[in-house]
């Protein structure tokens, strides 16, 4: 079952067609972008390895055979979350092969439509508070790195600057995390909440990732280190006992089923995408209303419905985003809308990253490392995740190796 569903329409709100469109994004060669993730896995970070290795050979079920006793990785999951792991062990591990499973890529997946914005709400919770806010310290780090190595409009990463507003509550407009780690963090003042009318806010500059660009800059360059991408479809973890050393679970939604996470919950969203090239803040009201630039076009919402599983667009769901939106800067009525979408955010009241041995019926064991459950903020803190499971996979190995 598709996890993210894509309606297109015309420059009417009110004309909406019913075919998919895609775009194509240009490759720039790979930047580095990686320096604090390093540091952060305890690694100096150095030159692309797994590229000079080769890319060894793979079999139609992706199983990754080398012509060393190198040991072999297998990532499940193609969305944002997998493709930061996979290259972060590109990085962390150079010339062990890693080969990438999914059964859906790029506009397929969740992640596409997602805003990108680097905004973590309270709702975002690791074990403990320490590991959660190392987890969003990480993810910042390794974006502004990206920032920095330049190329923009091929990576998707950029700085926006914004408005979160509220004149019913007062507290919403502050929050812990950010201010922490944004180096702008502000109280609104007198003069912006006049101009704009309200009682409550904050301004703030941070990063928005566009999974539109992000996705296939991450493709690219796991794929120019050797990595081995094969599309394949699941039904268990089991499948890979024996053909891997390890797996990192990073299917989100599917982990419901891959390995019977039944506190995995889908939270569906439902969004505009508008281009409306003259709207270069972005805005925040109260709970679920936003509207945030991406490069080309605006990403307008939104919806939480817990435990939802429609895939439709809902005409009454779109009347309400529209009005909240156009409510906060009516000039969006001039606007072209592109697409309306609609995708399940993969909830869990807290993300899974740790390491599990698997056992299965007919007794094969998998060492599997789980990263999973982010809901909504999982293009913001991928990064962050990420880098603490690919930690957990070196640990093992290294421990692993000093018993042979």
């Amino acid at each position: 079952m598709r996890n993210a569903f894509l309606i297109e329409n015309s420059a009417s709100f009110r004309s909406v067609l019913t075919h998919t469109t895609s775009i194509t994004v240009g490759f720039a060669k790979p930047r580095v972008g990686r320096q604090n993730a390093a540091v952060a896995l305890g690694h100096e970070p150095g030159e692309h390895g797994a590229a000079d290795a080769g890319p060894g050979i793979t079999n139609n079920r992706g199983k990754h055979t080398h012509k060393n006793t190198m040991p072999s990785i297998a990532v499940v999951g193609a969305g944002v979350v997998g493709l930061t792991t996979a290259t972060l062990l590109q990085d962390a591990l150079p010339g062990t092969p890693v080969t990438l499973l999914a059964d859906k890529f790029l506009q397929d997946t969740t992640s596409d439509g997602a805003a990108g914005i680097y905004r973590p709400g309270l709702q975002f919770q690791g074990p403990t508070p320490e590991v959660t806010r190392r987890w969003l310290e990480d993810s910042y780090n390794y974006f502004k790195d990206i920032l920095h190595s330049g190329e923009p409009e091929v990576t998707g990463v950029k700085t926006v600057s914004g408005f979160h507003f509220s004149s019913k509550y007062p507290n919403i407009v502050k929050n812990p995390f950010l201010k922490m780690i944004l180096e702008e963090h502000r109280p609104c003042t007198q003069d912006e909440l006049d101009f704009y009318g309200y009682k409550y806010g904050s301004f703030m500059t941070t990063i928005l990732t566009e999974c539109r660009r992000f996705l296939p800059y991450l493709t690219e360059k796991f794929k120019s280190r050797g990595g081995v991408v094969v599309e394949r479809h699941l039904h268990s973890l089991e499948e890979l006992a024996g053909d891997f050393d390890v797996v990192c679970n990073c299917s989100g939604f599917g982990s419901r089923d891959l390995c019977g996470d039944l506190s995995v919950t889908p939270i569906r969203g439902q969004v505009f995408k508008v281009r409306a090239p003259w709207v270069k803040h972005f805005y925040y009201v109260d709970y679920d209303t936003y509207i945030l630039p991406g490069f080309d076009l605006l990403t307008l919402g939104g919806t939480r419905q817990f435990d939802s599983y429609s895939s439709e667009v809902c005409r009454h769901d779109a009347a309400a985003i529209w009005e909240r939106c156009t409510q906060v800067l009516p000039s969006l009525r001039n606007g072209e809308v592109v697409r309306q979408w609609v995708g399940w955010r993969p909830y869990r009241p807290s993300v899974r990253v740790e390491r599990e041995t698997m056992t299965f019926p007919n007794k094969k064991t998998l060492e599997v490392v789980h990263n999973y459950g982010h809901g909504g903020y999982g293009v913001m803190t991928a990064p962050g995740t990420s880098i603490n499971a690919v930690k957990l996979v070196v640990d093992y190995l290294a421990s692993r190796k000093a018993k042979l």
